[in-house]
């Protein structure tokens, strides 16, 4: 991967269980017998179950209750009703879940004793997140292959982890019929052949992305099946992302252009006649987005990410 910023929200993400057969803190002040031990471990043992995850069978609490989230997953955890005590720093910012992770600690992979100190029962990460060893004496630690899973089947696989499945997979449906359909008027309103890029700045560079990359190119490419530019099909779509100068940014337009636009960020090029000559822009078909809450790709961003079209491409 680039080493730019998209390489940290891979391994955070556009940018992380009980501690089953562990021990059992005794509320009761008095003295207790060997028989009550015992009853209290095996109650205990009841309320975790095995789950498979990509390393292999891995004990887990049947309802996690404290669950710390070390990458672009906070958003499928809470849509699954599921409390969070501490996440990375990218989904700490997040409009989104602002209100939702507002007791949440902001911490990363390095931050072990802040973990230990928030005694969650269940870890979630990537793939290459460090000190899984160390992580796993905290708690179970599960983690996921950042794009093995396309979106909607990573958000059924943590609801399997989460003992949610059910309630997961029944999001999934409604969502894809529900993107479908306004991909159907969508196409209506702009036409069959019209075309749409999606596009961010970050440090004087911008980048145009794939069918699976966040920033609602799944529901745009995917689901509704809108057209991408064969510029960016040709350089974009096998990586998911291609990184250009603004200069060429004309090469990559399509008829509309969504624009993933962080506050702070120098959207100076904006100001150019080459920027300013692009038809898209010209028509007045460029719809600029939060950035923040385009990054990822969970039910909670998802259901903004279709609603802002909705509203662009539908003036609704």
């Amino acid at each position: 991967m680039k080493n730019i910023w998209l390489i940290g929200l891979l391994s955070l993400l556009l940018i992380l269980s009980a501690c089953g057969g562990g021990e059992t803190e005794n509320e009761n002040t008095g003295n207790e017998s060997e028989d009550d031990t015992q009853t209290e471990e095996t109650s205990s043992d009841s309320e975790t179950r095995m789950y498979e995850s990509e390393n292999g069978e891995i004990e887990v609490p049947a309802d996690p209750e404290r669950v710390v989230v070390l990458s672009s997953f906070a958003g499928n955890v809470l849509a699954l009703d599921t409390n969070i005590v501490g996440v990375d720093a990218w989904s700490k910012g997040n409009p989104l879940f602002e209100e939702d992770l507002a007791d949440a600690e902001e911490l990363s992979d390095e931050s072990l004793e802040k973990i230990i100190e928030l005694d969650p029962d269940l870890i979630i990460g990537l793939a290459n997140t460090k000190n899984t060893e160390k992580l796993n004496e905290i708690a179970p630690t599960v983690t996921y292959t950042y794009g093995k899973l396309d979106y909607l089947e990573q958000h059924v696989e943590i609801g399997k982890l989460l003992n949610k499945e059910e309630e997961a997979q029944q999001w999934v449906d409604e969502f894809k019929e529900k993107a479908g359909e306004a991909g159907t008027e969508i196409k209506n309103e702009i036409g069959e052949d019209a075309t749409v890029t999606v596009f961010e700045e970050f440090d004087k560079q911008l980048y145009v992305f794939g069918d699976n990359w966040a920033r609602g190119t799944e529901i745009l490419y995917q689901e509704m099946e809108l057209k991408m530019p064969e510029k960016v099909k040709e350089m974009a779509l096998e990586d998911g992302f291609y990184a250009i100068s603004p200069e060429v940014l004309s090469d990559y337009a399509g008829d509309y252009m969504i624009f993933s636009k962080s506050d702070g960020a120098d959207s100076s090029f904006q100001e150019t006649e080459t920027y300013k000559n692009i038809p898209a822009v010209e028509n007045d078909q460029v719809f600029e987005a939060d950035a923040e809450a385009f990054y990822f790709n969970d039910p909670i961003s998802l259901e903004h990410q279709l609603s802002f079209f909705q509203e662009k491409f539908l003036n609704e």
